[in-house]
């Protein structure tokens, strides 16, 4: 991981993803050496290119497999193997790979990772074997790999001390010793599910057997990084408020006669600072004590309302001046239905974007003043007030006015529009970055731009009057005729605004009144509404502009911020897919592909690209991808900080898509073909793809395993996507195979049988003359029988065995018949047997890691959000689920799936309830 002295200059250069051509089939030979002698032509830079080409070299002691050129495809493998990379005696040897790597031409563009200088990484990497074409397809569940550090581990025990009376129905697993292993995660067994008939070979999917390079991470210090947002005030976050609310409290209080005060956002320094007390003393009014007329709007909105003041929140600004150009975005943040004629009551209200959602912002008119003047943000006519009312519902929304000092304009104009935002470093921009911004215009997306600070000098001016650290919204992205006296034609060019509003403007070339202007047509000027005000706002070539600025930001829209008007016109949308998602500490926090024996348990997503962009000549489709995490900086002033995410992407076949979720033998043996161009600790990674057609995987993770929190995924692309979770289906299973030896046969029903007697004898001597167990006498039972599982424990909870007496308990009784008991007992002889089979290392408790693959083997099926919920409610804080907790949860599926099938009679995954029956059986559950 780069640290705080050395992280990367372009750590934010987010905008173009990482993809690996020989994932994605492109030989070394077509990547190097074009289409010479006839061989397939040579990937253009549409493709963007960044991981190099895996070379000979080797990592952690397992060469790379690459693919061959055409001629050679039968040898793509390094010989059949008998594991990880252990080869078959007597097979044919591949021939040699190539004797070095190549990176794609113009690959020095983009962001890379390295290929062979492994020993610097922290972090070990996953070598991959070949995957030999006979071998079974890998199914949803791990194999032994890299298990825990040898030591002296103790079998269960053969035979327990049990009640003399006792039978053995549950008898116990092989007294056979763990397996000694190398450092790792505890090995699994393989699944009971048979799998598919074989593998794919890499004709049919050139990702398999291609090396999988280290992912990388980068820390973002916040000192160092002007474009980073404050820390908030307080920890409580503004709750949604709904319209119903903002218009009963604003009718209370003009029947009442009262101008409303927001009790959540007080007029005390605690709103204006947190990290300190304001150097002089700051008077809070309200508009009507500023100025004799106050407005809302005068005469409309426009960009140049939006000035700004002492806050250093120019990045805010930039992007509500660019929200002013779209009405029907504007309208939405702004609602219109508030003035200060009207009903007014010192009230109004603002809508913001926040994790998929759009939550409303109540705020008083209250505003701090200093000798009777704004001292944040304000409009050129000094009694317009809807920009200042912005900036302050958008301080409520992150705890204070401090917490806006310091951003990034992506974050604001996300939160305006609900759109997808990327990050170019100009440097190392793209050779079609124009081209991009112009589709972006075309969809109406929101721009910005900015210049790296000066360590030295705060906001310092460059020659041409352009201010450093400093954000600029871009208004404007065209094609311009220019006809000179030797030549006509267009030229690209951009235009942009200072949110200081002044005369603080570029001086080069397309300045307000250069000479370059005379070669511009009069109704050209005309269109582009062309004036030489002193209003911060100015025009530059393209090409300056990639002279002079070092970052552009750009928010693509979602579908839903266009009108319908929009949509029928000519504006051209995104397509866009979004799911919620969660990482739980040793359930579905993984971590990074580094991890290879936890990475597979993270969440997955299959997305489905259909058509090629409509004007690609390679047939690709264009594909963002933006990870978000949830609600991290409003915890950082509890010492919780943005994690640092990232996500790789996997191609599938049509075999791979019968497959919920992919297994880590599909990840053990298949390279990503694209990926985050870094994991870093940042509110949102998003990055820019081209892919051919096809089916894909997106694996999003936090860089380390165990690294709890929630995040939204979203993909937008220019055709059809279609999008769903790739989970299991709930519901029940079959049992696993490798149980079987341990459960005991099928009690005979004959009374004379010595099995059934002996069961019989042990009821009857703890259930008395009422011929039924209660729990105490269970839980005497099991205490005493399962002595051996419960290491370390006083014996079975009384929640646990009650539920057990639940589950079974028709009548609601609170006790257990001997039928039923007899039923219970080969229930738990199931669930033991499970449990000793992932319990490797005879402590008692599994992996909570573990948690899925042992309740498939116990035949219950379940998703991520349900494994989530039984993490929170059974895990310890160490990941580990204990035997009695493990039962707990196979209990509680168990029964709840049955509780629902009685009611679902027709199979339609409907069950109905009335809210008696609801509460009786979950209550008694």
């Amino acid at each position: 991981m780069y640290g705080i002295d050395n992280y990367p200059k372009n750590y934010h250069a987010s905008g173009i993803g990482l993809v690996n051509l020989a994932a994605l089939g492109y030989s070394k030979n077509e990547v190097s050496g074009g289409n010479e002698g006839g061989g397939a032509p040579k990937p253009s830079a549409g493709l963007y290119p960044s991981l190099p080409y895996p070379s000979s070299e080797s990592v952690g002691g397992m060469p790379y497999v690459v693919k061959q050129t055409s001629h050679a495809q039968n040898a793509s493998y390094a010989g059949p193997t008998m594991g990880m990379g252990m080869p078959v005696p007597g097979a044919p040897s591949a021939p040699a790979p190539y004797p070095s790597a190549t990176p794609y031409p113009g690959a020095g563009l983009y962001p890379s990772l390295p290929s062979a200088n492994v020993s610097s990484l922290p972090y070990p990497t996953a070598p991959m074997a070949p995957y030999p074409t006979g071998m079974p397809y890998p199914t949803g569940m791990p194999q032994p790999n890299l298990p825990y550090p040898p030591a002296p581990l103790a079998p269960y025990p053969s035979a327990m001390p049990g009640l003399p009376s006792m039978p053995m129905p549950y008898a116990p697993m092989p007294t056979s010793p763990a397996p000694q292993h190398n450092i790792g995660f505890p090995a699994l067994p393989y699944p009971s599910a048979p799998p598919p008939a074989s593998a794919p070979t890499q004709e049919e999917e050139p990702s398999v057997g291609v090396a999988e390079l280290s992912f990388t991470s980068v820390k973002v210090p916040e000192n160092q990084n002007m474009f980073w947002m404050g820390r908030k005030a307080t920890s409580a976050r503004q709750n949604s408020v709904s319209k119903g609310d903002f218009q009963s409290l604003r009718a209370s209080c003009v029947a009442n006669g009262t101008m409303f005060e927001d009790p959540d956002f007080p007029a005390t320094n605690a709103s204006l600072m947190y990290s300190r007390r304001p150097d002089r003393y700051y008077e809070w009014l309200r508009p009507g004590d500023i100025v004799d007329d106050p407005q809302f709007f005068v005469e409309g909105y426009s960009r140049f309302d939006v000035q700004q003041g002492e806050l250093g929140d120019c990045w805010l600004l930039a992007a509500a001046a660019n929200l002013t150009q779209d009405s029907t975005l504007f309208f939405r943040v702004i609602p219109p239905d508030q003035d200060f004629q009207e009903n007014y009551a010192g009230i109004f209200h603002f809508k913001f974007w926040q994790y998929g959602k759009w939550v409303e912002v109540v705020i008083d008119d209250r505003l701090p003043t200093y000798n009777g003047e704004l001292i944040y943000m304000h409009s050129t006519e000094k009694n317009e007030f809807w920009s200042a009312l912005l900036e302050k519902a958008y301080a409520k929304l992150h705890g204070s006015y401090e917490a806006l000092k310091g951003g990034t304009t992506c974050e604001a104009m996300e939160d305006f529009t609900g759109g997808v935002t990327e990050w170019y470093d100009i440097k190392e921009a793209p050779p079609n970055l124009f081209s991009i911004m112009m589709k972006a215009a075309e969809r109406g997306s929101m721009m910005g731009c900015s210049l790296e600070p000066d360590p030295h000098v705060l906001e310092a001016e460059t020659p041409q009057g352009l201010i450093r650290g400093h954000a600029y919204s871009i208004t404007k992205v065209c094609l311009m005729d220019i006809s000179t006296p030797n030549r006509q034609g267009k030229l690209p060019m951009i235009r942009m605004r200072n949110p200081w509003g002044n005369d603080a403007e570029w001086s080069g070339p397309w300045s307000d009144s250069s000479p370059e202007w005379r070669f511009i047509p009069e109704h050209t000027k005309e269109e582009i509404g062309l004036n030489f005000d002193r209003d911060g706002e100015f025009w530059m070539s393209f090409q300056d502009f990639l002279n002079h600025f070092d970052r552009v930001e750009i928010c693509n829209l979602s579908p839903d911020s266009l009108t319908e008007d929009q949509q029928h016109s000519s504006r051209r949308k995104w397509e866009m897919s979004m799911f919620e998602g969660e990482w739980t500490s040793g359930v579905t926090a993984g971590g990074c592909r580094n991890f290879l024996e936890t990475f597979w348990h993270n969440p997955q997503y299959i997305i489905s690209l259909e058509d090629p962009d409509d004007e690609d000549d390679d047939g690709k489709c264009t594909a963002i991808v933006a990870l978000m995490q949830k609600n991290r900086r409003s915890k950082r002033n509890v010492g919780i900080d943005c994690l640092t995410i990232g996500f790789a992407i996997y191609h599938l076949t049509d075999r791979d898509m019968q497959v919920k979720p992919q297994g880590l033998n599909f990840f053990k043996y298949r390279a990503s073909v694209a990926r985050s161009p870094h994991f870093i600790n940042t509110r949102e990674v998003c990055a820019r793809f081209k892919l051919p057609p096809g089916h894909y995987l997106i694996v999003p993770s936090t860089f380390d395993p165990n690294e709890e929190g929630e995040f939204i995924i979203r993909v937008f692309s220019e055709t059809r996507n279609n999008m769903e979770e790739n989970d299991d289906e709930v519901g029940f299973g079959e049992t696993d195979d490798r149980i079987a030896p341990a459960l005991p046969p099928p009690t005979p029903k004959e009374e004379d049988d010595p099995q059934r007697i002996a069961l019989r004898r042990l009821f009857d001597s703890v259930a008395g003359s009422d011929e039924e167990v209660d729990w105490q006498e269970l839980k005497r039972i099991l205490d005493h029988s399962m002595r051996d599982v419960m290491v370390g424990s006083d014996g079975f909870s009384k929640d646990a065995v009650r539920s057990m007496v639940a589950m079974l308990d028709k009548d609601r009784s609170g006790r257990l018949g001997f039928e039923e008991f007899e039923a219970l007992l080969t229930d738990i002889a199931k669930w033991r047997a499970v449990f000793k089979l992932y319990d490797t290392r005879r402590t008692g408790s599994i992996d909570g890691f573990h948690l899925r693959g042992a309740l498939n083997s116990a035949g219950y099926h379940l998703n991520n959000r349900l494994l989530n919920a039984l993490a929170h409610r059974y895990g310890s804080r160490e990941g580990q689920i204990p035997f009695d907790d493990f039962l707990m949860c196979a209990i509680k599926v168990r029964t709840f799936i049955e509780m629902f099938r009685e009611r679902d009679t027709d199979n339609s995954d409907t069950a109905f309830f009335n809210l008696d029956d609801w509460l009786e059986r979950t209550i008694y559950s």
